[in-house]
């Protein structure tokens, strides 16, 4: 996961001597700190005490029509027909157990990952959504529904039937518009058929639109970083993820020995001013949103990354409660992958109704997941409704945090802790740092297939 194996107890002052990119902390404890289960835990008394009335849907799509060189998802290529109905029927499985036992429920926000999700067909897109409708809460009209798309997976019947079937956010992996840069990062894609996929996504008429970037490909340059920026604003997309390069283990890039370029911070310094400067506010280090336009389209249910569940179906997706944050098995290899992939595709109704595999939260992990989620984004950590989820206050359960002012990476805004710019841009140190050592050694120990 990380690029520096550091000693868990390194203070926030050294991390800050090292190259700023030391992990992504877009979900703590990351899934390389989960473990089996011993003894498995029935998901009927799991979720009997989870408040349901926001959940966040999360469906796991593990087909690609190809392997990116910087890709670490749980994901294969080249599925054949027999292997995505089998899964299928896998996944019916999971969703009629799931849903008898989750009882009423309300989902606030959902999204369909990968994978790509739009390499299924359009019978198989229907299919998928049929499942929802048949098992779980349908999620209102307008919430939030995501879905990750490829440049040649994208076909104008897919996005209008998309769009129909409640899809309010079509989410592009476009990384670079130049193909020298794409050839880098082991993914050669045709510019044209980019250009193609995003005019055919905006007539779909999406509410949200996003973009995603990469920076940090070894023959990128500030100027040609800044083209791909100027290319991917023309759509006025309403959001832009932009994702500094990681060369993970197994991956690739890591097996072409290819590693990042080492003015990734400049050109993440050089994005935000350029997005700023044409009306994009920024989020979190990754994400930018373009003004006045909101992630929440209906009068609905809200989703709250740090206090609701998730509830993930297929292979590769987690679930989220309180105290259990559960998956299948995670693996990066092609022949590692597979296997989880049979695995899940044999399992029975009774099998999906107990989480065999993941990772307890006792209560400083929880403490300590809600300040991550928290800190990493603009609005920050806000310390009233912090002590109303946990009757302390993070600086007292955290006096680290304190380093963050020292410093000037965090300031006091109202009742919250905000970071500041260079804060932000220190996200993939800040992240890690606050990792536990628990946590951290889990990680250190994970063997990766």
């Amino acid at each position: 996961m990380r690029e520096i194996h550091d000693p868990a107890s390194m203070k926030l002052a050294e991390r800050l001597n090292q190259q700023p990119f030391q992990g992504y902390a877009y979900s703590y404890p990351h899934k390389m700190a989960y473990r089996v289960l011993d003894p498995a835990v029935a998901l009927e008394t799991l979720w009997s005490r989870e408040d349901r009335n926001a959940l966040f849907l999360y469906v796991h799509i593990p087909f690609c029509e190809m392997r990116c060189g910087f890709c670490n998802l749980f994901t294969t290529t080249n599925a054949a027909p027999s292997q995505v109905d089998s899964y299928f029927s896998a996944l019916e499985r999971q969703m009629e157990t799931v849903g008898k036992i989750l009882g009423p429920h309300c989902f606030g926000r959902a999204a369909f990952g990968g994978g790509t999700p739009t390499f299924l067909s359009e019978a198989e897109i229907v299919r998928l959504f049929a499942l929802l409708d048949k098992y779980l809460r349908k999620p209102a009209p307008g919430t939030p529904v995501s879905f990750e798309m490829s440049p040649a997976t994208v076909t104008p019947l897919k996005m209008r039937l998309l769009r129909e079937l409640g899809v309010t956010r079509a989410s592009l992996g476009v990384q670079s518009f130049l193909l020298e840069e794409t050839r880098s990062l082991g993914r050669p894609q045709d510019i044209g058929e980019v250009f193609e996929a995003l005019d055919c996504m905006r007539n779909a008429g999406f509410p949200v639109l996003n973009i995603d970037l990469i920076y940090g490909a070894q023959n990128q340059t500030p100027n040609s970083w800044r083209h791909s920026l100027q290319s991917a604003i023309s759509y006025a997309p309403e959001e832009i993820y932009l994702y500094p390069l990681y060369v993970r283990p197994l991956t690739g890039l890591n097996r072409a020995r290819r590693e990042p370029s080492d003015i990734r911070i400049d050109l993440y310094r050089e994005a935000r001013e350029f997005l700023l400067e044409n009306g994009y506010l920024q989020i979190s280090m990754r994400l930018f949103r373009r003004a006045k336009t909101s992630a929440q389209t209906n009068d609905g249910p809200v989703y709250c990354c740090q206090e609701d569940g998730m509830l993930g179906f297929g292979p590769g997706a987690r679930s989220y409660t309180r105290e259990l944050h559960y998956s299948s098995e995670y693996a990066v290899g092609r022949s590692g992958i597979q296997e989880i992939i049979r695995e899940y595709a044999g399992r029975t109704h009774s099998q999906f109704g107990l989480a065999d595999y993941g990772c307890v939260l006792d209560a400083d992990e929880q403490r300590r997941r809600y300040v991550i989620k928290s800190i990493l984004r603009n609005e920050g950590l806000d310390q009233t409704l912090y002590a109303a989820r946990f009757s302390s206050d993070p600086l007292c359960d955290f006096p680290e945090l304190n380093d963050l002012f020292e410093h000037g990476l965090a300031t006091h805004c109202g009742t919250s802790i905000r970071l500041t710019p260079a804060g932000i841009e220190r996200s993939d140190t800040i992240g890690p740092w606050l990792f536990s050592p628990r946590s951290n050694a889990l990680i250190e120990q994970y063997e990766l297939v």
